[in-house]
């Protein structure tokens, strides 16, 4: 609808005001990216299968959160985080996961922990997530219990980012390890360059087919788009390469819905 000014002037919201002080503090990690097609052919067959026996959509999201935690957990090192002068090295794998909710008519994400993520299950932490996407909140921090965040005065809202960045009750609670599937949206291949205070930040970009040479015959396959940001004041390149050859062949492999639908068939 056309104003009598020819725009219209909005006041920004404590929800948007949170996340442009979060990008603020963000931008000035010292961060590494790689940029990499995952062959995703295999676990999406797999999961195809898991849906025709029991009718239940599992999330790629989900799958890609389980597969992150498994490989954190055999590199303990970059489950870290630098607070003053030391490295903290937490014991267990916690994987934040942005989800998009609508508050008060706007679309914002939000963070949840899936704790202790490297021994549940794929369909444990398929589970977690649809529950939290369930909740029903208006206010941002409804999925964790945190709606304290609204008290803030919004003038403290970087200086809350920056101190929160180093407290460690926080990070056992939302992990340093994150992922957000924000280009799972689009239709061609897409990659996004995040800002984010994990360790290590996975961001899901789209899903395309390609066509690749097979033994001899060209096929279509499909692949993930997927950006993975390192803190490099803690993850050099050489650590970085080996954890992401592991990621890539965990990811690819389907591994983990193959566990998922060797257990339907054995309880059936």
């Amino acid at each position: 609808m056309k104003t009598k000014k020819g725009y219209e002037s909005l006041r920004l919201s404590f929800n948007r005001l949170a996340v442009i002080a979060s990008a603020s503090v963000t931008k000035e990690k010292n961060a590494i990216h790689s940029f990499t097609e995952i062959d995703i052919t295999e676990p999406r067959r797999l999961i195809g299968e898991y849906f025709k026996k029991t009718e239940k959509k599992l999330s790629f999201t989900a799958y890609i959160v389980a597969c992150l935690a498994r490989v954190i957990k055999d590199h303990p090192q970059i489950n870290s985080f630098i607070k003053g002068k030391r490295l903290i090295i937490l014991d267990d794998v916690t994987v934040s996961v942005l989800i998009e909710r609508e508050i008060v008519g706007e679309k914002v994400p939000e963070p949840i922990g899936i704790k202790q993520a490297q021994i549940k299950t794929y369909l444990q932490i398929h589970d977690e997530i649809r529950e939290a996407k369930k909740k029903q909140n208006d206010r941002l921090g409804g999925l964790s219990g945190k709606t304290w965040i609204r008290l803030i005065p919004r003038f403290l809202l970087k200086t809350f980012v920056r101190i929160a960045d180093k407290n460690i009750r926080l990070a056992k609670a939302y992990g340093k390890v994150a992922v957000t599937a924000v280009g799972m949206f689009s239709k061609e291949a897409v990659w996004f360059v995040p800002h984010g205070t994990a360790t290590v930040l996975i961001t899901v970009g789209s899903m395309s087919q390609k066509v690749v040479e097979m033994e001899g015959q060209f096929v279509s396959r499909e692949h993930l788009c997927l950006t993975v940001s390192f803190d490099h004041n803690i993850v050099d390149g050489a650590p970085a390469s080996r954890f992401m050859n592991q990621f890539v062949q965990t990811i690819k492999s389907g591994e983990l819905v193959r566990l998922e639908l060797e257990k339907l068939i054995g309880s059936s």
